[in-house]
């Protein structure tokens, strides 16, 4: 088949940048969408000749990933976000709205071929919701106006300025912030290493490689008590020091940058403003654990995911990263043993490779006391939902959750009470307005019943109906399940079927506790923490708001018209 000259520069250099062939199956398959418009037949006959695979092996990998298309789609590819934090400032008016301006529905396409629509989960942009993504840009704090706008420049041929950066990441700094590693956030040019290089970029590195052996870089970040900022919270100095010293193969380094945490969008900024800092971490990290490469994963750019939330999962990203479905493997042995190609390998996320710089230059225990007790230094968080100032803010371990609400965030607007909050992502159990006076650190909100988790904190307010939200997270884990677990596939999808169900007001008052059955039985029995991720939010929700599902069984809904609960019946 006919292919441009870029596109097989392209291909070539991908062909030869892998230790195993197939790993450059998804960046192959995504530049050749790129150029047109899907995934062909023929395509897929040229990239299985290119990396010596069957035909059959590109296709089980294509069809996996959400963001591959077999067939067209519109020369603008507008996808609109309805997870939680989109859901709560009125994504649902925006995906209606698109569909009333195109005349088309969820994966469709218009009869010009210009455009093509589809819902989607959450697209990293939570502090500047409701969002869209069209192709590579995106274009947050939307209203119906400024929506039809955007269709009517893209219409007539012109580019509509997506955001630059984030909306949120920058702001006036609250005295109360600690900027560390979000310290280059809105200095110009801030991305290019002269820049980096100005600010003390790269000092961290040559005193690692001059000053220090693997070993003591391992111990200063063990003194760091940095714990992993992806969700675990793992120590990360004890991660590394589990990589055997002894073992011949090749070691690897991956950053895992595929944040697909509904309410998490704190790494894309870093890689945004300030990516030597990230680079030199992933050195920094290298040394320490004898890795002569390392790998970024991120969805769409550099080693490219293809949009799937288990692929989060360290074991299923290093599948994807193999170029195969992004299905989790069993451990032991675990990836510092085993890891990618069956190599010694340690996986860490954008913000916790971005605080190594730090740590090495100012000392692991200066880094520690930045925080409290056994939780080290600073974290990004972001807040996004009903918050007056919705954005990214770098806090100490220990601030209290709701000084930072009502003061850094700047409370709850229209003067509405506060009635939840998720406090570290999707996957976290939710936390009531009177659960919150607490410091924010690992282990006092793990005392409280919930979890950091990945730094995406999302709040609601007194008139959100929480059946609703139950409905909303369980439908993104349905979707994103690999199916690869029994308790899983069937679990997340049985639930999802009765949330809906129960939303528009035909559930049983058995259905209830069945719904907290259902979701206790998935915990512990997964392959990975996906099984989890769905059960803990819906358990919390069943038990801490049991009365708003006990008024749905009556058609009635505090937060949606009667007419249109008891319409659905």
């Amino acid at each position: 088949m006919q292919i441009s000259p870029q596109l097989t520069a392209r291909f070539e250099r991908l062909q030869n940048a892998y230790p195993v062939k197939r790993s450059a199956l998804i960046p192959m398959l995504m530049y050749a969408q790129d150029e047109f418009g899907f995934v062909g037949e023929e395509m897929i006959a040229e990239i299985a000749g290119r990396l010596d695979l069957r035909t059959v092996q590109v296709e089980e990998t294509l069809e996996y990933y959400s963001m591959l298309h077999r067939k067209p789609m519109g020369k603008h590819h507008v996808q609109v976000c309805t997870n939680v934090a989109c859901m709560l400032r009125g994504g649902y008016d925006i995906l209606e709205q698109a569909k009333k301006r195109l005349e088309i529905g969820h994966k469709e396409v218009t009869k010009d071929g210009v455009f093509s629509l589809e819902e989607v989960e959450c697209i990293g942009a939570c502090t500047g919701a409701p969002a869209i993504q069209v192709n590579y840009d995106f274009y947050e704090n939307l209203t119906p106006l400024s929506f039809d706008k955007i269709i009517e420049e893209l219409d007539a041929g012109k580019k509509p300025a997506p955001v630059e950066v984030i909306s949120g990441a920058l702001h006036p700094r609250d005295p109360q912030e600690t900027p560390l590693i979000s310290r280059l956030f809105g200095v110009k040019d801030s991305r290019k290493i002269d820049v980096y290089l100005q600010h003390g970029g790269y000092q961290a590195l040559e005193k690692a490689l001059k000053e220090m052996t693997p070993a003591s870089i391992i111990d200063e970040v063990k003194k760091s008590n940095l714990r992993g900022r992806g969700g675990a919270g793992f120590p990360t100095g004890m991660k590394w020091s589990f990589v055997p010293k002894d073992n011949p193969k090749p070691k690897y380094v991956i950053c895992n940058a595929d944040e697909s945490e509904p309410g998490t969008c704190k790494d894309r900024p870093l890689m945004e403003m300030d990516p030597h800092q990230l680079i030199e971490g992933m050195v920094i990290a290298g040394r320490a654990i004898g890795a002569n490469r390392g790998f970024i994963y991120i969805r769409g750019l550099i080693h490219t995911g293809a949009g799937a939330y288990e692929c989060g999962e360290e074991s299923a990203l290093m599948e994807s990263l193999e170029g195969k479905r992004g299905y989790p493997r069993i451990k032991p042995p675990f990836p510092a043993v085993v890891g990618l190609y069956g190599c010694p390998t340690i996986i860490n996320n954008v913000e916790t490779l971005s605080a190594v710089p730090a740590i090495i230059r100012e000392g692991g225990e200066a880094y520690a006391n930045r925080g409290t007790p056994k939780n080290g230094g600073t974290r990004l968080l972001c807040v996004a939902g009903h918050i007056n100032k919705p954005g990214i803010y770098e806090i100490p371990l220990g601030m209290n959750m709701k000084k930072f609400i009502y003061e850094m965030a700047g409370g709850i607007p229209n003067g509405k009470k506060l009635k939840a909050v998720i406090p570290g992502g999707s996957s976290c159990p939710l936390m009531t307005a009177d659960e919150i006076d607490l410091p924010m650190d690992y282990d006092s909100v793990a005392k409280a019943g919930s979890m950091m988790g990945s730094g995406g904190m999302v709040v609601m307010d007194e008139d959100t109906c929480m059946v609703d939200m139950a409905r909303r997270i369980m439908h993104f884990y349905a979707h994103e399940s690999c199916g690869w677990c029994i308790p899983c596939r069937e679990g997340t999808t049985w639930l999802r079927k009765m949330l809906e169900r129960f939303h528009a007001g035909l559930g049983r008052r058995e259905d209830i506790d069945l719904i907290a059955e259902l979701s206790k039985n998935m915990l512990g029995r997964t392959f990975c923490p996906l099984g989890d991720a769905a059960a803990m939010p819906t358990i919390s929700i069943v038990e801490k708001f049991r009365s708003e599902f006990e008024d749905h069984l009556n058609g009635r809904c505090a937060y949606k018209n009667t007419e249109a609960l008891l319409g659905a019946r």
